[in-house]
């Protein structure tokens, strides 16, 4: 049997993975900001790039809306390849040869 209150635990679960995974983001971009070194700041911009895949799927969840997960999956691609794209300009000084 279904419980009734399946449906406000799972809102009240997704809304706080919202607030937590928002409040994620905003000391990764501390630490973009304030980094010591670049190897840091690429780090930091990966780890805010997964937190808006994850933030896009935790609103797919709240709204019910699929566009949402395509919307992350194109999210989680371009991250990496920005990721790989700096991680070479840091350790090499260019991306193309």
């Amino acid at each position: 049997m279904s419980d009734p209150l399946e449906p406000a635990l799972l809102e009240t679960t997704v809304r706080a993975a919202l607030i937590l995974v928002s409040g994620l983001c905003v000391l990764c971009s501390y630490r973009v900001i304030y980094g010591p070194t670049n190897p840091d700041r690429v780090v930091a911009l990966d780890a805010i790039a997964t937190n808006v895949v994850a933030i896009a799927v935790l609103f797919a969840i709240q709204t019910d809306r699929g566009l949402f997960i395509t919307v992350s999956l194109v999210l989680a691609i371009i991250g990496f390849i920005a990721t790989v794209a700096v991680a070479k300009f840091v350790t090499e000084g260019e991306v193309i040869e």
